[in-house]
């Protein structure tokens, strides 16, 4: 009898394990897929950090580095790379010289989703970053 409620405990967790990661898979799939102008949400995020390259000062490297620091070790990498890129896009459509505080600042503002606003501003605020000039950037969404 036992034994049959840890079979049956077993297959409940292996479905809800393969939902999640079907999910996350999913989601990643979404990214890869050409929109309209040929080019994949990843293909594009590629594009901005390899033509932004050359704008990164160590200065700016470091604070990416501390911007990024409240996400979770495992997806921190992939976290990094999609604020870089929007960071990159920020400092290019405004063709400066190299990426500044400011830039990443916008640029993390934008990468972030709506709903994580709330953590943001409260990390924003415990490392003492002024971000009073996007507080348009945070409530026009």
């Amino acid at each position: 009898m036992v034994f049959q409620w840890v079979l049956i405990f077993w297959g409940f967790g292996l479905l809800a394990f393969l939902g999640v990661g079907g999910f996350f898979m999913f989601r990643k799939f979404m990214k890869v897929l050409p929109k309209q102008d040929g080019m994949s949400k990843l293909d594009w995020q590629n594009h901005y950090v390899e033509a932004s390259r050359h704008l990164w000062t160590e200065d700016s490297k470091q604070f990416l580095n501390q911007l990024v620091q409240p996400v979770p070790g495992p997806f921190r990498d992939i976290a990094k790379h999609s604020i870089a890129a929007k960071i990159g896009q920020v400092a290019l459509e405004k063709n400066a010289r190299e990426v500044t505080r400011e830039h990443c600042i916008e640029g993390y503002i934008l990468a972030t989703p709506r709903r994580d606003y709330k953590a943001l501003i409260t990390f924003l605020e415990k490392q003492k970053i002024d971000y009073t000039p996007y507080y348009d950037l945070l409530h026009s969404k």
